[in-house]
């Protein structure tokens, strides 16, 4: 059995910090949130994987170091759908940012 001590990343196997994009262009409501647990690359690509697939969103931006993640949406989004996309790709909404 081989133990593996967590690097500080979410799944110990990516170790970066990129920061990762899920974007397609258009304009409309940008909403800034507060997730936690969100360390590396992974985590970010993870949340905005299940954002964007929400009715509406145009384009999603994870950032781990500071916690944020910029969704912009045709139409103002349910915090509620919000909430259960961050909680499906593992991670949890804090709220919007202040």
């Amino acid at each position: 059995m081989t133990d593996q001590t967590n690097s500080g990343s979410c799944c110990g196997s990516c170790g970066t910090n990129a920061s990762s994009d899920v974007q397609i262009h258009g304009s409309g409501v940008t909403t800034v949130y507060k997730v936690s647990g969100m360390t590396c690359g992974h985590c970010e690509g993870a949340v905005s994987k299940e954002i964007s697939v929400l009715d509406g969103v145009t384009a999603v931006t994870a950032v781990a170091k500071t916690g944020e993640v910029t969704v912009t949406s045709a139409a103002p989004l349910d915090e509620e759908a919000v909430r259960a996309a961050v909680d499906e790709a593992g991670y949890e909404l804090v709220g919007q940012a202040a």
